[in-house]
């Protein structure tokens, strides 16, 4: 059994309205609506998907989901 993980939430919500997702913490509307209900092993897939989706938004490229 996997341990949950601890939420990426980093309090500084603010939602890009272009591609959906919070610049904060890199999950889109969805991602963040099922993180309470979700299987660890779910969660550990969307914190799998945030590194890249955050890269892309620091270097200034479009973010695709």
């Amino acid at each position: 059994m996997i341990d949950r993980p601890q939420s990426p939430c980093v309090a500084v919500c603010a939602l890009d309205a272009r591609a959906e997702f919070c610049t904060g913490c890199g999950r889109t509307i969805a991602e963040i609506g099922e993180w309470g209900g979700a299987t660890a092993e779910r969660q550990c897939a969307i914190l799998a998907l945030l590194p890249e989706r955050m890269a892309r938004q620091a270097a200034g490229q479009p973010v695709v989901l």
